[in-house]
């Protein structure tokens, strides 16, 4: 039999469409899991719960404000995504339980969070930033991110294991001019992810960090609509363009898949050829 005949063999029994067995797989490969998203009504947060509910995760978004969590509802209600959506400050522990009691209670479970959410209060010389700076950075940043991963711990060991992943940045790597204290938070998940790796290994939780380089997003818009600061990072990228959210939400989500089972206490730089090193 010829390598023709083969592969129309195989493809026969795909369908007629040659990717139709892998998009199939790619579909369904997160069905019945339920995915934890913060900061997910924009950006790469959204992209990620879309990414996941793409391939079959019931996903949870939330934000602080209602008018934003309702409008990403929507958006993805309108791509046949399972999602339940509410408001929640990740810097509130109340708020923080409140989240999850709301998924236990209308999705029955937790397999993975997606821990996204930051601020950036400050931009300017490093040497020029506040105790009350560094205070609200570190918290939101840091803080919140491992104590909602304390919260979801419990209840992702109930379902046999799952995915913990942080999103961290390029700047965690190499710190950018101007945002000093936000760069410094990045590079502390970077240490968490390692942290908790091993911990929760034993449980079957895998804890994995996705950095991403500049992306076109809301959040990054003092980068990427500065012309000269754009062609500067162009100047470092083997790709000469800036990201989309859905590059990122992409790898968060291969992440949290069967594909990527073993993989733990790593972070996927997503960065159009930045080399991160520290």
């Amino acid at each position: 039999m010829t390598c023709r005949v083969m592969l129309k063999s195989v493809f026969r029994c795909l369908g007629t469409n040659p990717v139709a067995g892998y998009r199939s797989m790619s579909q369904s490969s997160l069905a019945g899991k339920v995915a934890i998203v913060t900061a997910s009504t924009d950006g790469i947060g959204l992209a990620a719960a879309e990414a996941l509910g793409k391939r079959g995760a019931h996903v949870v978004v939330s934000s602080r404000r209602q008018a934003n969590v309702d409008k990403a509802v929507a958006l993805l209600q309108s791509q046949n995504i399972q999602v339940t959506g509410t408001t929640c400050n990740v810097g509130n522990g109340e708020e923080r339980e409140k989240l999850v009691q709301m998924t236990l209670d209308k999705c029955g479970g937790i397999d993975i969070l997606v821990s996204n959410a930051a601020v950036n209060p400050f931009f300017g010389n490093i040497m020029d930033s506040t105790e009350d700076v560094w205070d609200k950075i570190l918290s939101i940043n840091v803080k919140s991110a491992f104590l909602m991963t304390k919260l979801v711990v419990p209840h992702i060991e109930k379902r046999g294991g799952g995915n913990i992943v942080f999103v961290s940045s390029v700047a965690g790597y190499q710190p950018m001019q101007a945002l000093g204290p936000y760069s410094v938070s990045k590079t502390a998940l970077l240490g968490l992810t390692r942290a908790l790796a091993p911990e929760l290994g034993h449980s079957n939780i895998r804890v994995n960090c996705v950095a991403p380089g500049v992306i076109k997003t809301r959040f990054s818009s003092a980068l990427w609509q500065n012309e000269d600061v754009v062609d500067e990072f162009k100047k470092q990228l083997s790709i000469k363009r800036i990201g989309e959210p859905k590059e990122i939400g992409g790898v968060i989500a291969f992440l949290c898949t069967e594909e990527a089972s073993y993989i733990t206490g790593e972070t996927i730089t997503v960065t159009g050829g930045i080399g991160c090193r520290l």
